[in-house]
C-alpha cells in the first residue's frame, strides 16, 4: 500500500499588481496558477492548491493561507518552500511552510481574518504609494470616520456591503471583532477583523466610510445601511489598491479520547 501524501501548509505574500487576483484564471495569471506551476514543475505532478479564500486583481497579501498534498517524504517542508521560490514570480513568496495534519482545510477551518486598507489623504499621491494606496482627495474629518468604524464593528446583516458574486450567499451576517482607525501624517489605515468577509465587503464598508467621513453622507445613512439590510446597497466601493489581506486564523482541533473533534 502506497504511503498517504502529506498536507503542506503555506503561507504567501505577494503585490497584487501583476496578478488577476488569487483564484486560478483561464489567462493563467491568477497567483494560484503561478503556484500551481511552481508545484509541477518541483515534483513533476499536477496537483491541487486550497487557499483561504479570493483575493481580487490588485489586491495584495502578507499572510495568504494555502494548503496542497504532496508526495510523502520528498522534501521536508524548508526545502519545498526554497524550491517553490525559486520557481515564482519575485512578487510571489512563500514565507512559511509546515506540515499539517489532513485534516487541516485552508478554507474550511478558517476562523478569523483580517485585513487592512491604506487611504492617502491630500491631493497628490507618494509616487511609492502607487498601487498600493487609495488617493483620496477630498477633506477627511477624522473623528466621524472613527464614529463610523465603531458603528461597523459587532455581529451585522452585511448584505448592503455585499456584491454581486454570481451566486447567493447563504448568510450575509459577519461579525466584525475590530474595526480601527490609524493615521500617521497623510497615511490613513483602516483594520478589519473579523470572523468572514462577503465579496468586496473591506472595499464597500471603506468606500462608505469615506464618504461619511467626508461630508457627503452621514452616520444615520450607515447605520441605515446596517438595519434591515434587504434591497439596500452601497455603491461606494473603494479600488482594490490599498486592500491587504493581513492574516488568517484557524480553528484547532483536540482529539478527545473517544476520537471526536471538538
Amino acid at each position: 500500500m502506497n504511503p498517504p501524501p502529506q498536507r503542506l501548509k503555506l503561507v504567501l505574500a505577494y503585490d497584487g499588481r501583476p496578478f488577476s487576483g488569487w483564484q486560478s484564471q483561464p489567462n493563467g495569471n491568477g497567483v494560484q496558477d503561478h503556484l500551481k506551476a511552481a508545484l509541477r514543475a518541483v515534483s513533476s505532478r499536477d496537483l491541487t492548491v486550497v487557499g483561504s479564500g479570493r483575493t481580487d486583481a490588485g489586491v495584495h497579501a502578507l499572510g495568504q493561507v494555502a494548503h496542497v498534498d504532496v508526495p510523502p517524504g520528498r522534501y521536508p517542508p524548508e526545502t519545498w518552500r526554497r524550491a517553490l521560490n525559486a520557481h515564482l514570480p519575485a512578487t510571489i513568496r512563500i514565507l512559511g511552510c509546515r506540515l499539517v495534519p489532513a485534516t487541516f482545510h485552508a478554507q474550511h477551518a478558517v476562523k478569523r481574518k483580517s485585513y487592512f486598507y491604506r487611504v492617502w489623504s491630500g491631493d497628490t499621491l507618494h509616487p511609492l504609494e502607487i498601487g498600493r494606496a487609495w488617493l483620496f482627495p477630498w477633506p477627511i474629518t477624522l473623528a466621524t470616520l472613527m464614529a463610523g468604524a465603531e458603528k461597523l464593528a459587532g455581529t451585522h446583516d452585511f448584505a448592503a456591503f455585499a456584491a454581486n458574486r454570481g451566486q447567493p450567499e447563504s448568510s450575509t451576517v459577519r461579525t466584525l471583532y475590530r474595526v480601527r482607525v490609524r493615521r500617521a501624517g497623510s497615511l490613513l489605515t483602516l483594520h478589519f477583523e473579523g470572523n468572514g468577509f462577503l465579496y468586496r465587503m473591506v472595499r464597500l464598508l471603506t468606500g462608505s466610510l469615506l464618504q461619511v467621513a467626508a461630508g457627503r453622507k452621514d452616520l444615520p445613512w450607515l447605520q441605515w445601511l446596517l438595519t434591515a439590510p434587504s434591497g439596500r446597497k452601497t455603491n461606494h466601493c473603494a479600488p482594490p489598491d490599498g486592500l491587504y489581506l493581513e492574516a488568517v486564523k484557524y480553528r484547532i482541533y483536540i482529539r478527545d479520547s473517544g476520537g471526536q473533534s471538538r
